[in-house]
């Protein structure tokens, strides 16, 4: 055991240096800093796509900090992998935003044969780093740091090759990225921890759920997410004229979808206190449900009922799919990204499918150029967009599912996985965690609470 772990110790430390140092060479090769970030390089009249005009800095700013500090404490609630999956977060972000900015890179910012990179392109590369966080949440537990690296280095891809055929290619609407983000990120996790199932892994499971961290992991990674959920929404959102609607639609959604925690989880549970991690999972399932619909016409009741129905989800999600996710589909959720992100995603989709065949000039005035420009153009009608909002859910199914499969097929080469009797997919191989740490509570089976990736 001990030599295995310290083999394995060597692996990740020497995939680490040959992908950061295939970074380094396609960054120095392709990389550069565009004109608007650089004003030296750029003229009054400068010609660019002008990527940073109306963007700014803080914004990015906002939208890493959520990533980092809001996934990287909302995986610290399981005690027997909580501290070491928050390393694993770090390094997973590390090397994918490094890679992110590469791939849509050489899809959206290429240009007389250079990537330009500035305040935008960073953020499209967290918000491709998140659905990949979110993915890792599925597997998390049951993968080595050296499969996770992969994971995320195909990961990233499949997601930007996904992102460029609903953005670009068929036009979509999804800037807070109901499905790019939150749908492709979940079932392609799915997917990977289906191939990677084995049933000796039953027993790890059971003994991860019942070992939890203190829920102050859960009190700040929540604080976090409220703070600086409106900013990850509305960071895509087209200048700055349909940014006010994305931010006021996800303040109502999250406050509703809290409410909606407390109706339900006393009816489902004999508990009478809920625990932290049960509105986790109500503020990460408003936002994914109001990604899509963020700068459309929603209304502010209608932010409200599509706020107060996603906090129904989790709840449910736990009490009676997850049951069935695991026993008849072979699948586990370590983090319980179905019913957090994957349910909510696929409803925010079908909730921005309506708004789309209800956008009308007269009820969205400039802005319908900016949230539907083809319909604004006279290309499309509105039913003919509600159209390509729909049928980009099966077209996001589909690459996710195909993608986890192929994922899947690659981590389980014999000579990447780790032993099963093995601690090395504990805490301390990575992280030095004392033994009487854990918080030995009750099951999430009993509790019907998830972490929150």
């Amino acid at each position: 055991m001990p030599e295995h772990t310290a083999a394995s110790r060597l692996q990740l430390s020497g995939l680490c240096f040959l992908l950061q140092i295939l970074t380094i060479i396609l960054f120095a090769v392709f990389v550069r800093y565009s004109p608007e970030s650089s004003p030296s390089l750029c003229s009054q009249n400068c010609s660019w796509r002008n990527q940073d005009s109306g963007f700014q800095h803080p914004r990015f700013r906002d939208v890493h900090l959520r990533a980092l500090l809001g996934f990287g404490l909302l995986v610290a609630f399981l005690g027997r992998y909580g501290p070491g999956s928050v390393a694993i977060s770090i390094l997973v972000v590390a090397f994918a935003i490094q890679w992110a900015v590469l791939i849509q890179g050489f899809l959206y910012f290429f240009l007389n044969g250079k990537i330009y990179v500035g305040a935008q392109s960073m953020v499209s590369a967290d918000f491709c780093t998140a659905a990949v966080l979110i993915s890792t949440g599925a597997v998390l537990g049951r993968v080595n740091p050296v499969q996770m690296l992969l994971l995320t280095l195909l990961g990233v891809t499949l997601f930007t090759l996904n992102e460029y055929i609903l953005l670009s290619l068929m036009g979509v609407s999804d800037s807070g990225g109901s499905l790019t983000v939150y749908t492709f990120g979940a079932y392609f996790g799915l997917m990977v921890s289906r191939i990677l199932h084995q049933p000796h892994m039953d027993k790890r499971k059971e003994q991860q759920d019942t070992e939890h961290q203190p829920d102050i992991f859960a009190v700040v990674g929540t604080l976090y997410l409220w703070i600086f959920w409106p900013s990850f929404t509305s960071a895509t959102a087209v200048r700055d004229n349909t940014e006010p609607w994305a931010v006021l639609n996800t303040y109502f959604s999250l406050a509703a979808s809290t409410l909606a925690t407390f109706v339900l989880l006393p009816v489902l549970y004999k508990e009478s206190t809920l625990r932290m991690v049960q509105i986790q999972d109500a503020t990460l399932a408003s936002v994914a449900m109001m990604g899509m619909a963020g700068e459309m016409l929603v209304t502010p009741f209608g932010a409200l009922i599509a706020g107060f129905l996603a906090g129904l989800i989790p709840p449910l999600g736990f009490r009676f799919l997850t049951p069935i996710l695991c026993s008849r589909l072979k699948t586990q959720d370590a983090c319980g990204v179905h019913n957090v992100h994957g349910l909510p995603g696929i409803l925010g989709a079908l909730l921005g499918t309506t708004l789309a065949a209800l956008a009308t000039a007269d009820a969205y005035g400039g802005r319908l150029e900016l949230v539907f420009p083809l319909v604004a153009q006279g290309s499309r009608t509105a039913t003919d967009q509600a159209l390509c909002q729909l049928c980009a859910l099966p077209v996001t199914l589909l690459l996710a599912t195909l993608g986890g499969c192929l994922t899947g097929a690659v981590l389980k080469i014999k000579g990447l996985r780790s032993p099963p009797d093995t601690q090395y997919l504990e805490n301390k191989v990575l992280w030095e965690v004392a033994e009487e740490g854990c918080d030995r509570g009750a099951s999430r089976k009993e509790t019907g609470t998830s972490t929150l990736v």
